[in-house]
């Protein structure tokens, strides 16, 4: 009985790359808050700082991962190791390779081997992504499409809709804190996310599906996924008031991690799944 609960909601959906459900993305999303509190707590107790450098030394490394997550689309990995590259395994192999060479440049850093721990660590991250990209550049020239126009609309979409959602919050709530960078590159990745949903669904060659349960349902309900965009404000505007009350009393190190959390489930679907549009797999 358990068993089959087990390969049911979980192991199955990974296995076949099948649609989420209620189950196993309830599990998720907790799983996602302990593993946020139990980083925080790790880096704590090695007196690794976690500020502003510590975010955007991050940010590759989410590249990285989307980025990652389309080499399994490519279907170029046929044995069964490839399940290690589906949502969420992907994110304990990113997290498997992330925090090692987090912790060893922080070492070298304190041995004096290198001036600064956080730009290597983005460097690192950067090459991590451009190897990656090769790939996927490669395999889209020589074995499926490689259609930039996609991408130039797909961006071009979430840069409008990104300017679109910081006025609204910046002149029409006069939420002035929202000029911070960080929340803008949260409000981008989550852009990203709901333009290249809306345009795979609705308008590329491919009929792509939506696998998430509340956007399937909305899709479902509206005929559009365009609806992406009105769910996503529904989640933006008061995560990012909620985070600004939650910075403002004083728990930056959390503040940091939280924020992270939140610009990487929307910036890494949002780069694999432009990117898979872009070589029609």
């Amino acid at each position: 009985m358990i068993s089959e609960f087990i390969y049911k909601y979980y192991i199955d959906p990974i296995h076949y790359d099948n649609s989420y459900n209620i189950v196993n993305t309830l599990t998720y999303a907790f799983i996602l808050l302990v593993c946020t509190w139990l980083i925080y707590r790790w880096l704590d107790s090695n007196h690794i700082s976690i500020d502003r450098e510590f975010v955007y030394s991050l940010i590759p490394w989410i590249v990285f991962g989307g980025c990652l997550r389309v080499v399994e689309d490519t279907g170029f990995i046929k044995s069964d190791i490839h399940v290690v590259l589906i949502t969420p395994l992907i994110y304990f192999l990113i997290f498997a390779i992330a925090m090692p060479a987090l912790y060893g440049a922080h070492v070298l850093e304190k041995r004096g081997v290198i001036p600064s721990w956080k730009r290597i660590y983005f460097w690192a991250g950067i090459l991590l992504s451009a190897v990656t990209l090769l790939f996927i550049i490669w395999f889209g020239l020589t074995s499926a499409h490689f259609d930039l126009l996609v991408a130039g609309t797909i961006l071009a979409m979430a840069t409008a809709t990104t300017g679109l959602l910081y006025a609204i919050i910046r002149y029409g709530f006069r939420w002035q804190y929202v000029q911070d960078r960080l929340y803008q590159i949260l409000i981008f990745g989550h852009m990203l996310d709901a333009s290249a949903t809306s345009f795979g669904i609705d308008l590329h060659a491919i009929p792509y599906t939506e696998k998430h349960v509340v956007g399937s349902a909305l899709i479902d309900l509206t005929g559009t996924a365009f609806v992406m965009f009105p769910l996503k404000l529904l989640v933006l505007i008061p995560g990012i008031y909620i985070l600004e009350l939650y910075r403002r009393e004083g728990a930056t190190g959390i503040w940091y991690l939280i924020l992270v959390a939140m610009i990487m489930v929307g910036l890494a679907p949002g780069i694999r799944d432009m990117m898979r549009m872009v070589l029609y797999v």
